[in-house]
């Protein structure tokens, strides 16, 4: 039988797998702006889509060079959804997978997994070191430069923005809104 956890016990398996700081809080504002995102878009399905942004990256501290990979084996030892296994491995496509983004919810959280760590670097270099009073120009200038959050895959970004056929103006300035929604409960 497939489990659904809740938001909550997502977290706890979150933290089994995952100790360090960054990490924790990473998954938790993917879920935080998966669930924005969750209610604009599918709103009776709010939850699922939190789950889905809180485990995204269940394997990378244990596996990091097998990221995605190890998850599907975690996941289904966890006994945890299909669609839930789906969802977050195909975020690692065209990096470690070759599982694709298919439903709509995929595709944001490939889109925005990546996005939400640059617009957190660039959050943290402004003298608010929040996203209250960040600006698009200001992420796309950072953006443009790509010593910056080196670690953030530009490419991942834009086939992110063009699976959601948005561009990419769009995807950030969304991406920030939902970031500020967390605020204060989740700081950058």
């Amino acid at each position: 039988m497939s489990t659904v956890p809740t938001k909550e016990e997502a977290y706890a398996i979150l933290q089994k797998y995952n100790k360090d700081e960054f990490h924790l809080k990473h998954g938790k504002i993917v879920s935080g702006v998966m669930g924005y995102f969750a209610k604009k878009y599918d709103p009776e399905h709010v939850e699922f889509w939190e789950v889905v942004g809180m485990l995204h990256d269940l394997d990378f501290e244990l596996y990091p060079e097998q990221h995605c990979i190890k998850q599907q084996e975690m996941m289904r030892e966890l006994g945890l959804d299909e669609r839930i296994i789906h969802a977050t491995v195909s975020h690692g496509y065209k990096l470690t997978v070759e599982i694709k983004p298919e439903l709509f919810m995929e595709k944001v959280l490939y889109a925005v997994d990546e996005l939400t760590g640059l617009i957190g670097a660039v959050a943290l270099m402004r003298p608010s070191k929040s996203v209250s009073d960040l600006e698009v120009k200001s992420v796309k200038k950072k953006y443009k430069s790509l010593n910056f959050a080196a670690g953030c895959s530009r490419d991942v970004i834009n086939y992110g923005a063009e699976l959601l056929e948005w561009d990419l103006s769009e995807l950030i300035e969304q991406t920030i809104l939902a970031m500020r929604s967390l605020l204060p409960e989740i700081e950058i």
